[in-house]
């Protein structure tokens, strides 16, 4: 059996949904299809297709195989065009994870703009707050937000990440202004779930006794809590209390009024921006070039106003000063 050309038929058959389609595209019969299907079956000891007169089906085991099969397919046929007398030409499959609420605003609207660069290459996005496991599932690549744990996986910086302490005027006219962190303790403070990632709490630049200044952490409680940003950002913007967010997140309601930076003294060194990768050795040339796309429009200040798109964009994002290149 030629496994190659297994494989291929099979992802043919399973894409176009009948072995008549896959002959036709091929320019074979039929028949011959179907053999290389039954073979390949019997070689993996598996049923990957439940076949009738009228349509086909992926099994459990059909479905999981098609995804390795056509990430295998498209690595070589990247590697064929990277040798090829035209040039390296991005194709493939790219998975992308990102996190929910900064994936919406500035990584979704990338995605069309890097698929206009390279239509040769389909892209699936998964946005959730979740810690994928990106080699176990199958991803090629994550953007992540903040520090991030120690891990097997290959970390690139693409820009700073800053978090402010806001809150509503209105609130703030009700409760009064926090002048050190420790007031905290006395306000309503939206912090995301012990469920959620940000386990060690707030993080503020104090000055020491002894001169010069540390970063601490604070756990700050209130009547409300939740796993998911938004729905804080939410809370804040509708003066249930003050929240500790990412400036991507909230300098478009500052500069609109709506929210106040409070404790802006006690900021703490940005975080990073991050992509992480399986490994750092034979990325696949669709995985580099979003990387660079990536690298390109975060390092762009105008990128964060809503200009680096150019006309139509939709990223809803905000003006943002501290993106290092």
């Amino acid at each position: 059996m030629d496994k190659f050309k297994a494989f291929a038929s099979f992802v043919s058959i399973a894409t176009r949904g009948s072995l008549t389609a896959a002959a036709r595209a091929e320019g074979v019969a039929p028949a011959i299809m179907g053999r290389r299907l039954d073979a390949l079956e019997e070689h993996l000891g598996v049923k990957l297709l439940v076949r009738t007169t009228r349509r086909i089906t992926l099994t459990h085991e059909g479905s999981a195989f098609l995804e390795d099969c056509q990430r295998l397919l498209a690595d070589v046929a990247q590697a064929e065009a990277s040798v090829s007398a035209g040039g390296a030409k991005a194709t493939g499959h790219l998975r992308i994870t990102a996190p929910a609420g900064f994936g919406r605003r500035h990584v979704a609207p990338l995605v069309p703009l890097f698929r206009d660069q390279h239509p040769e290459v389909t892209i699936s996005l998964n946005l959730s707050d979740r810690v994928v496991d990106l080699a176990g599932e199958g991803y090629d690549c994550a953007v992540r937000v903040g520090d991030l744990p120690d891990s097997s996986l290959v970390s690139v910086r693409l820009a700073d990440n800053r978090r402010l302490c806001v809150a509503t005027p209105g609130y703030l006219a009700r409760r009064g202004t926090p002048r050190h962190p420790s007031e905290l303790a006395q306000h309503d403070c939206l912090a995301l779930s012990s469920d959620a990632s940000q386990t060690r709490g707030w993080a503020f630049r104090v000055p020491r006794e002894s001169g010069g200044s540390e970063v601490v952490h604070i756990k700050p409680g209130g009547p409300l809590d939740c796993s998911d940003g938004q729905v804080l950002h939410d809370w804040c913007l509708a003066g249930g209390g003050i929240a500790w967010r990412s400036t991507w997140e909230v300098e478009r309601d500052i500069a609109a009024a709506r929210l106040v930076a409070v404790l802006e003294e006690f900021a703490a060194p940005p975080n990073g921006i991050f992509l992480l990768l399986p490994q750092r050795k034979h990325l696949p040339l669709r995985v580099r070039l979003w990387m660079d796309l990536l690298r390109a429009h975060y390092a762009r200040p105008t990128f964060w106003s809503g200009g680096a798109l150019g006309p139509g964009n939709t990223s809803g994002s905000a003006p943002r000063k501290d993106i290092a290149p």
